[in-house]
This record gives structure tokens, C-alpha cells and sequence, in this order.
């Protein structure tokens, strides 16, 4: 594992794209945020290594947003992930 992340493709990626996007079928923006939330704190736990959640974070984020502890711009709600 490259980074503590897994690097070889999912067992049933197409299965697991549709589980995601089912998850959030007919939810408001606000809901959706709220399961991903939700998601993201239930893998964590399973996951259960700092390491590896530690590395899926800085590769979540690259390309999306400046280095962790960034401050949000004025007026952002800094509540949301």
C-alpha cells in the first residue's frame, strides 16, 4: 500500500459508485451532507488506523483546498466539512 492507502481497485467498484449514489437519492443538500458526515465518521471507525485515515484525508483533499488547518474565507460557514 502506497501511502497506507489501498492502491489496487476495489473489489466491485461499479457496486460501491451505486451504493454511494443511492445513499443520497432524494435528499435535500443539507441531508446529504449530514450522511456523508455520517459515512465518513462509520469508515473511520472501521478503518480504525490514523495512518491510513491520516494519508485518505491529505489525498482527499489534493487539488480541492490548501493545507489542513486553512482557514475558511470570511463568511463561510466553518461548520461543514
Amino acid at each position: 500500500m502506497a501511502g497506507g492507502l489501498q492502491t489496487r481497485p476495489a473489489a466491485d467498484p461499479d457496486a460501491i459508485y451505486q451504493l454511494l449514489v443511492e445513499a443520497h437519492r432524494d435528499l435535500t443538500g443539507e441531508q446529504s451532507r449530514e450522511v456523508n458526515s455520517r459515512l465518513i465518521l462509520l469508515l473511520a471507525n472501521h478503518v480504525g488506523d490514523p495512518a491510513v485515515i491520516a494519508a485518505a484525508v491529505a489525498a482527499a483533499r489534493q487539488g480541492v483546498a490548501g493545507p489542513p488547518g486553512e482557514t475558511f474565507p470570511p463568511g463561510a460557514d466553518d461548520r461543514q466539512f
